[in-house]
């Protein structure tokens, strides 16, 4: 992505600012030790008559992957801590309407790590959980209070 013109960079970020999604979200995992896993991703959504474009935009990110959905709409999805903070990274200047969305995900990358026992990654779930409001989530399922009942018992 180093390669990208500052006006590619621009216009990368302003398509994310208006047909994107800055995201993170709890993901139930049984062979993880705390039984969760918290995904980060970076999305782009277009009719799928203009397909070609996302493909564009793969070939110029070098990450993530690319879906037709059955609803005439296709998705490239950037997934993980290290591509979605390159990409966030290089495009955090030029991000306007989502820049709480991107600062916050940013946020969360960095305490990941740090995040191994159970009162430390309650807390970074918590922190995802702002998503919800941020993004205006209807279909969220896991949240913290789902995390904390299942440590807890």
């Amino acid at each position: 992505m180093n390669k990208l013109s500052e006006a590619t960079k621009y216009y990368i970020a302003g398509f994310l600012d208006g047909d994107g999604c800055i995201n993170a979200q709890i993901v139930k995992r049984d062979d993880y030790k705390l039984k969760f896993q918290i995904k980060v991703y970076v999305s782009f959504y277009q009719k799928t008559k203009h397909h070609w474009f996302l493909i564009w935009l793969q070939k110029n990110l070098e990450y993530g992957s690319i879906r037709k959905r059955n609803d005439g709409m296709s998705e490239y999805t950037i997934t993980g801590p290290d591509p979605v903070q390159n990409l966030l990274k290089q495009l955090e200047p030029m991000v306007r309407i989502k820049k709480p969305q991107l600062k916050l995900v940013l946020q969360i990358i960095k305490e990941l790590p740090k995040a191994k026992d159970p009162q430390t990654f309650l807390a970074l779930c918590e922190s995802v959980d702002r998503f919800e409001q941020l993004n205006f989530s209807k279909k969220r399922k896991i949240n913290s209070e789902t995390v904390r009942s299942i440590l807890k018992s």
